[in-house]
């Protein structure tokens, strides 16, 4: 189970990236739309930060519990 969190931790980061390239291309195009990307980056950084954390942290359980 824990492999499974560590991809979905960098699916969320990949969107994020994508997030930030759109943002970049509707910037000056289409100003609510470069808003809506803003906020998909920001939205998949933070979950990308937090299932990074949990995942560590439930390993950290694990070795614990192991030792």
């Amino acid at each position: 189970m824990i492999k499974i969190l560590k991809y979905t931790e960098y699916i969320y980061l990949i969107i994020a990236i994508i997030a930030t390239y759109e943002l970049w291309q509707f910037w000056n195009v289409d100003r609510n739309r470069a808003y809506l990307f803003l906020f998909f980056a920001l939205v998949s950084l933070g979950m990308f930060l937090f299932r990074r954390r949990y995942r560590k942290r439930f390993e950290r359980r694990r070795d614990e519990e192991n030792s």
